[in-house]
Order: C-alpha cells, then structure tokens, then sequence
C-alpha cells in the first residue's frame, strides 16, 4: 500500500556550524522567545526558515534565505540517494530509551484511499501558514512522524541490521537527546527495504498540518503544470513501528478559564450523574488515573478551586447515545469522554470554542495544570492518561479523527538535520 523511495537529503554542510546549534525543535511547540534564542544561538539556525517572521513577507525572506544558503554551500545535498536510520537516545527518568525510525520518502495519498491515516483533525489558519513557506521554499524542512505495525516484526530487524559504522551525523539537542543518522544507499538494499513497506499503512503521529499542507501544495503544482509526477508527489516522513518499546504517548491535558457563571458545585454534582467520584489530593491524581489505565476503565482527574476527583465513567451507554455514528474505539477514548460528555455537554463549550481556544488551554504540565486553577487563573482542569498507541490505531484505522491534542508523541522529531527539496 505504501510507497516509499530514497532520497537525497538536504543538509548543512561543514561550513555551516555544529548541528546542535543548527536544528531546532518542531515549529509547533517554539515559544516566540525560545525562537528569539534559536537566532541568537546562529544566524543559519533553521528556524529562521521553518519559522520566519522576520520582514514585511517572512515567507518571501525564508525563501530567499534558502537559495543564498544553497549557492553559498550552508546547505548541500546528498549524493548518492539513500534511506536514513535516525535514532534518538534519551531518557524519562526510569532509565535510557531509544527508538530508531526510517526518513524516506513518502507518495502523498489522499486519506480515503486508506493508505496513509490522520487521527487527529487540523486547523485551516495552521495549513495556511505552511502551505505558504512550502510555496516559498519548495522544501520539506522537516519530516512528519508515521507508525506503521510491524507485529511480524520483520521490518525492525532488517533495519537494526543496517546501523553498520560511524553515523554519518551525531549531536545532542537541548533537552539531552542523542541524535544519530546512518545512511543506506545500496540500491539493492533501498529496494528491498521499500517492498518490506508495499503492504503497510502509515498512521500520522506528528504532523498533521504538514500533510494536508503537502496534499495541497501537490495539487496546485499539477493546477499549474500539469498532471507529469513529480518530486512533490512525496513528502518527507519518518516511520517507526508502533510496536517499539521506545514509543511513548504522553497526556496533554486541560485547562478550562474564562467561563462565565461557572459553577463548580453544579459541575460536581453533573459529573456525579454519569461519573463514580473519588475525591482525593490532585497529586495523587496521576497515579490513581494510571491505575485506572491498567484496569482498562475510562477515568479523568477534575481539578476544582476547592476539591479534586478521580471521575470513573459508570457506563459507556452515555457515549453510545452522544456518538451514535462513531466507531467503538472513538466512544472508548479517554479523550472523547471529557470533551462529548463534560466539555461540551456539561459545560457548554462548543468544537469551534475548543479549537480557538477561547475558553480552553493545553498543557502537558500536570503540575501547571493544578497551579492554574490554585491561583484562580482557571476555572477548572481535567487530567488525562495518554492515549493508547493501539487506540489511536484503531480510530485512525475506522476513518476518524480524535479532538485536536489528542496525543503527544515523545521524544519529537528534531528539525533541519535532514530537509528535502521538492522543486527550484
């Protein structure tokens, strides 16, 4: 199903600089003062073409950035074509990790050909400000994150068989990350590697936006020059098997602010209608929802100005009855719980309010979520566990999409180590 093929990377070259002051993290998760830092660190730091602002048209000086960055030799391209091996090392407080996936190329395929999956929905203005750099650039300037299953475990192996020497790159980013790449280039080789992926489906992990974003910027070069393929037939990605030990999900919750007449005891006493509730310390909370997890039941963690609760969903009658044309998987989902059944019924806020976050904010920060609402910068916050890789699997496998911030893919994918040119 998937078409994959090598590809010669787009890379800073020696002249340009370590990488580690080089590469950035994702554009979506840069604070305007941590990308301030990024330019200060190096004036060819990718940042300053993954996320331009600088100029009356950033996107018209990224673009401008790159072609001098080309002619004078910062970035070069790889010869000859090849598939990367990139492995992250890092660690979570429980010991080191790795996990290694493969940057290829990847033949765009609309989503109802079931060949590559979303599982979260996306936002028009997100898909405006990428599609325009991609038109100013012609460049992928950094690789969506795909899973694919491997239960067969036969890709991984051959893979881990590939790392042979040096890596052809190696540094460590800020958050104390390892990054290392090995190349393949043997055409034998590649060949091989692309027939192991013929039967698989790739789910989105990471980069949603940038996908639609490649679909479209696919189609208004065949608008324009016609239907003959072409290197934007294919988007950057990295693939790694959801059955890796060194993927993890981790929780994004939510902060709720801003609620007029909000009522925490009406609140309570609604939730107390559909929900078992334990009240118990919000620190305590965590580990009471991790429990809950391994238990298989469906429970949130409600942060109140007074009080918190392990709120435990009594029946999934009630999601049944507010998703009746959803898939089980979606009715199940943590998720789908709190933003159908207590964001959106019990406390009235609406798709479009969540998706504009007026009312609503996300964070992965449990602590900071706690702290919002002790200081009164918040009405309320819900806690979650993260999201199963073999749910997010199966609602992206039914033809759905979970609540935006569904998931929180880690480590994330460093940004300007490897780029591909699409076009001149």
């Amino acid at each position: 199903m998937a078409t994959i093929k090598p590809f010669g990377a787009l890379r800073f070259g020696s002249k340009a600089g370590k990488l580690e002051e080089l590469t950035c993290p994702p554009y979506d998760i840069i604070s305007e003062d941590e990308r301030k830092q990024l330019l200060a660190r190096s004036p060819r730091n990718i940042v300053r073409l993954e996320l331009p602002r600088e100029g009356e048209d950033p996107y018209a000086q990224a673009g401008s950035v790159l072609k001098q960055w080309l002619q004078d030799g910062v970035l070069t391209q790889d010869e000859p074509p090849g598939f990367y091996l990139y492995k992250e090392t890092f660690s979570t407080g429980d010991g080191p990790r790795s996990i290694m996936g493969l940057t290829c190329m990847v033949k765009l395929e609309e989503f109802e050909k079931g060949v590559v999956l979303p599982h979260e929905n996306t936002l028009s203005k997100a898909k405006a400000d990428r599609f325009n750099l991609m038109c100013a650039t012609g460049c992928n300037l950094s690789a969506i994150y795909s899973i694919y299953s491997d239960a067969e475990n036969r890709i991984y192996p051959h893979l881990e068989k590939q790392v042979k020497g040096d890596p052809i790159m190696e540094f460590s980013s800020d958050d104390g990350i390892l990054h290392q790449v090995w190349k393949i280039t043997d055409p034998a080789e590649t060949a091989k590697i692309a027939a192991l992926f013929e039967d698989k489906k790739l789910y989105i992990a990471d980069g949603h936006h940038r996908y639609e974003t490649a679909l479209n910027y696919r189609n208004h070069l065949r608008d324009a020059e016609g239907n003959a393929e072409r290197e934007a037939d294919y988007v950057m990605m990295t693939l790694t098997h959801m059955e890796h030990p060194g993927l993890l999900v981790f929780p994004t919750h939510r902060v709720v602010h801003g609620l007029e007449n909000f009522d925490a005891e009406r609140l309570l006493a609604a939730c107390g209608d559909h929900f078992a509730l334990q009240k118990l310390a919000a620190a305590a909370l965590p580990e009471a929802l991790a429990q809950a997890s391994e238990k298989g039941e469906s429970a949130l963690g409600m942060i109140l100005p007074s009080d918190s609760y392990l709120l435990s969903l009594r029946s999934g009658a009630i999601m049944d009855e507010l998703l009746p044309d959803s898939s089980q998987a979606m009715r199940g989902l943590d998720v789908s719980v709190l933003h159908t059944l207590v964001l959106e019924r019990l406390l009235g806020i609406d798709k479009e309010n969540m998706a504009q976050q007026r009312n609503l904010f996300y964070t992965r920060d449990a602590a900071g979520a706690i702290a919002a609402v002790a200081d009164g910068s918040a009405n309320c916050a819900f806690l979650l566990n993260a999201t199963k890789v073999d749910e997010i699997a199966a609602v992206a496998a039914a033809g759905e999409k979970m609540p935006q911030k569904s998931t929180y893919f880690y480590p994330k994918l460093i940004t300007g180590h490897l780029m591909a040119k699409l076009c001149e």
